[in-house]
């Protein structure tokens, strides 16, 4: 796969589904009380119109309340502008949310293809920077999964390498993000990895590891509510910001880049 500059944050448009009142049943790793669906839908609005603002078509599907964890898009499926890949989530109360969100691929896509075999891939396991696509193994993502995806990826001209995600970490991107122009935010034992090679590393201030999941939306970075110090460390970097609640999100493991499928059609 060559360098192509800008594939990891230039994008034209994007999906996103509204916050159902049954997010309150959401999977999450630690109880931290339940998400209002009010409050949220009040944060993913922010969110639709920070999208919007930096220049996105933001398509919003309506809320699914059959399955709780249905605004985090991102997880059943991945978008490259050739078309899009059904992933196929880790998590047995999220197996049909690929086919709720087939429809509104389809609208977008000349192509769609479904994950081969049996394995498993959430794409909160997946990032995409302009050389590579990295695959991270968690308890969501397997190695299945992971080696079919990258297989998929490989046919359509995209390298991709297979990580094990370091212990105690939800989802690869939970602890890492690109910030665009070979810049990584990443958590220390994610910065400490070595998954980065010779690209610049910005390191998340202790304290603040969560505020690693943030999204490079053409020219401004969004980051969580909360994170001062995270937030300086990203814009001592170069880059512009803007700032999200994600209060109600966190409470089910979910974060910015979690809330959307973001892809670039020409």
């Amino acid at each position: 796969m060559a360098h192509r500059p800008g594939l990891s944050f230039r994008f034209t448009h994007a999906i996103t589904r509204t916050p159902a009142d049954s997010v309150a049943n959401g999977i999450r790793a630690v109880d931290a009380g339940d998400p209002s669906g009010e409050k949220f839908r009040q944060e993913h609005g922010l969110y639709v119109s920070a999208l919007q603002e930096a220049g996105l078509t933001v398509d919003v599907l309506p809320a699914l309340e059959s399955f709780p964890d249905s605004c985090f898009v991102e997880d059943p499926a991945f978008c490259l502008p050739e078309g899009a890949i059904q992933l196929r989530p880790g998590t047995a109360s999220r197996e049909g949310e690929g086919k709720e969100i087939r429809a509104a691929l389809d609208n977008r896509f000349g192509k769609v293809v479904e994950l081969p075999g049996a394995g498993h891939v959430d794409g909160g396991d997946v990032l995409m920077l302009d050389d590579v696509i990295l695959i991270g193994l968690s308890a969501r993502t397997d190695r299945d999964g992971a080696e079919a995806f990258a297989k998929v990826l490989g046919d359509w001209g995209y390298n991709a390498e297979v990580c094990e995600t370091p212990e105690g970490v939800l989802h690869f991107k939970t602890a890492c993000s690109t910030l665009g122009d070979d810049v990584i935010l990443a958590t220390k034992v994610m910065a400490d990895s070595g998954f980065f090679g010779p690209r610049k590393t910005v390191v998340v201030p202790e304290g603040e590891d969560y505020a690693a999941n943030v999204i490079r939306v053409n020219d401004v970075v969004l980051v969580p509510e909360g994170y001062p110090r995270t937030l300086a460390a990203i814009e001592a970097a170069g880059f512009r910001t803007v700032v999200l609640p994600t209060h109600e999100a966190r409470k089910v493991d979910g974060g910015l880049s979690c809330l959307s499928l973001r892809f670039a059609l020409t």
